[in-house]
């Protein structure tokens, strides 16, 4: 009986195959087109970060052979290594903070948008994301947040009495923190704004009509019953930008606050890494970091999808 079913067994798989390779030989000329971007794609993206997990497992300074070291770099990382910890509660502040307000706003700004007129939500959308991409961003708000008179913030503040001498927005360890998570904020609408932007405009309009027969009776049913579920996709495209956005933050700490800030106040993991792998050449501490910073985000956008995927159930 056991011979029988373990036969039944590779006959089906052996089925399965043979039915995978006709379909793939049947489709050949769409793998054909999708064989550039998965060369690519594993050549620049899934090949650095197997590699790179490989690297966290040695000592590699760049200079010498990887030399094989276990879990020291990751133990060392957590027991003996006080700045990473630091790093640690800074980017998970930020990403508390950031990832779920960021991912809100941008659906409510976006929902809000689409209720427009064509014409106006074309040209509103624009002015609306168009800063996002400015590549002047970073001079703006140094500007804005400069420590002295001069600053715009400063300037209006001391202007209206508020204040009586000027705030050192970005070294003074009470600010620093909030006036990054505003930063990160506006930068992180651009990517998740354009989505909802998208799928809002895909979805049905008889679905509502069909909605206010089956019930709906206000915007929020509408929008928790039909509009959500039906835009699934994008909402799971928005998390994740969202995800990576609140998660990699470094260049915007180390553009404003400096590199390290004062005190380590905003430091984030990404700006651990780039201190190890892009100065001190630690590269194979530089993955470990890497890694615990690429299964963190794994894990929070699993736990975002099966959210996701549970709306409007």
């Amino acid at each position: 009986m056991q011979t029988t079913s373990f036969q039944r067994y590779r006959a089906k798989k052996k089925a399965m195959r043979a039915h995978t390779w006709a379909e793939m030989k049947k489709h050949k000329t769409l793998y054909l087109f999708m064989l550039p971007f998965v060369l690519v794609f594993a050549t620049f993206t899934l090949a650095p970060v197997i590699m790179s997990l490989g690297l966290s497992f040695t000592y590699f300074n760049v200079l010498e052979a990887p030399r094989f070291i276990g879990f020291q770099n990751y133990l060392n990382l957590f027991l003996s290594d006080d700045i990473f910890l630091i790093a640690l509660r800074n980017t998970l502040i930020l990403a508390v903070i950031t990832g779920p307000v960021g991912y809100i706003c941008a659906f409510l700004f976006a929902w809000f948008i689409n209720e427009l007129p064509r014409f106006i939500r074309a040209f509103v959308t624009l002015v609306f994301y168009a800063p996002t991409i400015a590549g002047a961003a970073f001079l703006v708000w140094a500007i804005i947040f400069m420590g002295d008179a001069n600053g715009y913030l400063n300037a209006i503040l001391i202007n209206f009495g508020i204040i009586n001498e000027p705030n050192l927005w970005l070294t003074d360890k009470d600010y620093m923190m909030p006036v990054i998570i505003v930063v990160v904020l506006w930068m992180s609408l651009g990517a998740g704004f354009l989505a909802f932007i998208a799928g809002l405009s895909t979805i049905d309009e008889t679905l509502y009509e069909a909605g206010l027969v089956d019930g709906v009776k206000n915007r929020w049913q509408e929008l928790w019953f039909i509009t959500l579920p039906n835009m699934q996709g994008m909402l799971m495209f928005g998390a994740v930008m969202a995800i990576m956005a609140s998660f990699a933050v470094g260049e915007v700490t180390q553009n404003l606050a400096g590199f390290p800030s004062t005190d380590y106040e905003v430091h984030t993991i990404v700006n651990h890494l780039v201190d190890y792998g892009a100065i001190r050449f630690e590269m194979g501490y530089a993955s470990a970091i890497a890694t615990i910073l690429f299964l963190t985000m794994i894990y929070t956008k699993v736990l975002v999808g099966k959210f996701i995927n549970s709306i409007g159930r």
